[in-house]
């Protein structure tokens, strides 16, 4: 659970089915609102590289999303998508 206003790191592990790490092309995290629509897309660029597939962004948590938020890390493997979504609950105060 994070707070409003909170930073919050968000990370994804890009993996085959047999769970071999992957290096997808053209990726990209979506954050969506508690009613799924696009609050915000950032590029590769803005992201943080840990090792093959791995990434992770700090991301701030707006003030006008509530309850909670859905993000999409998504990119390309193969000319196939391939998608990561996870969800973080907000709330004003603990």
């Amino acid at each position: 659970m994070a707070l409003q206003g909170d930073t919050v790191r968000l990370k994804v592990h890009f993996k085959t089915f047999e769970g071999v790490s992957i290096e997808p092309s053209n990726i990209e995290l979506v954050i969506y609102d508690n009613k799924q629509e696009e609050v915000e897309t950032l590029l590769v660029d803005a992201l943080t590289n840990e090792g093959t597939g791995q990434y992770y962004c700090d991301y701030e948590i707006s003030d006008d999303i509530f309850e909670f938020f859905i993000f999409e890390y998504g990119g390309l493997h193969n000319d196939k998508s391939i998608l990561s979504r996870g969800k973080v609950d907000i709330q004003f105060t603990k």
